[in-house]
């Protein structure tokens, strides 16, 4: 142990770098910031601060399916709004797939350029009420499409299945006036080969 201690001293006695507290001039460094910002806020050099919108709803739908299953052909005069991926012409670039590009459109770059921050406004109760009483009032309209549309299918199909019905009565009624005109040309063919007496035992005087 004594010789360890007795090392360390000689290296320290034989370091001749010069050394500096980390801490003190972190803080000076600070100091001398504040500072310099105090003045210029004083001279009227510091910009204000920007004041951003709260995020909002997306008020449209991404289109993420036109462009599949197409060909395109890129040469070095297409514009890059008309290059393969899917082109942001809020932040002016082009992302290569789909993933990429959502991502990109609910960062926080995309949504800084559209003058948004990545903060959410704190909706109070009487937002919320109402917001349940519309999608409540949705949901009912819907259901009300629904019936009718369900109904008009079923008056529909019975509809059809009265006219099938109907045909198939036309249908009979015909066969049977076709079997009973059968029925009378075997009686008359028969009456005129004499075979009409056969039907009785009984002789005529």
């Amino acid at each position: 142990m004594a010789s360890g201690s007795g090392s360390s001293k000689n290296e320290n006695k034989n370091d001749f770098r010069r050394k500096w507290d980390k801490d003190e001039y972190e803080t000076l460094a600070q100091k001398r910031l504040s500072e310099e910002r105090d003045r210029e806020r004083r001279d009227g050099k510091l910009p204000p601060p920007v004041k951003r919108d709260m995020l909002r709803h997306r008020d449209y739908k991404v289109d993420l399916e036109s462009k599949l299953g197409k060909t395109i052909v890129i040469t070095k005069t297409t514009p890059q709004a008309e290059m393969g991926g899917y082109y942001c012409n809020v932040c002016d670039c082009v992302v290569k797939d789909s993933i990429n590009f959502l991502d990109h459109i609910n960062g926080k770059k995309h949504q800084r350029n559209l003058g948004m921050s990545m903060r959410v406004e704190r909706s109070s109760l009487d937002q919320v009420k109402k917001r349940f009483e519309a999608n409540k009032k949705k949901m009912e309209e819907k259901q009300k499409e629904y019936d009718f549309e369900e109904r008009m299918k079923e008056l529909r199909e019975e509809e059809e299945k009265a006219k099938a019905y109907k045909k198939e009565k036309q249908k009979e009624r015909k066969r049977r006036a076709e079997d009973d005109g059968d029925l009378e040309e075997d009686d008359e063919m028969a009456a005129v080969m004499g075979f009409s007496g056969f039907g009785s035992s009984k002789k005529t005087h």
